[in-house]
């Protein structure tokens, strides 16, 4: 997902995005660790997808202030 698809969402939608970004992530830690996990690059995708986001919501919130 890039940037600028990211601040195209409104603040509900960052926040819905986060939290199915978060449980990815563990869904991917549990295969990693019960060694199902086939495409590790997978970790580092997910990760990134996490800080854009929080990224932006930041920003928002400094915008405001």
């Amino acid at each position: 997902m890039k940037l600028s698809e990211i601040r195209a969402f409104g603040d509900a939608e960052l926040q819905k995005k986060l939290e199915e970004a978060h449980q990815e992530l563990f869904n991917l830690r549990f295969k990693l660790a019960t060694k199902q996990l086939v495409n590790h690059c997978e970790l580092p995708r997910v990760k990134k997808r996490i800080a854009r986001i929080n990224t932006i919501i930041t920003e928002r919130e400094l915008g405001k202030l």
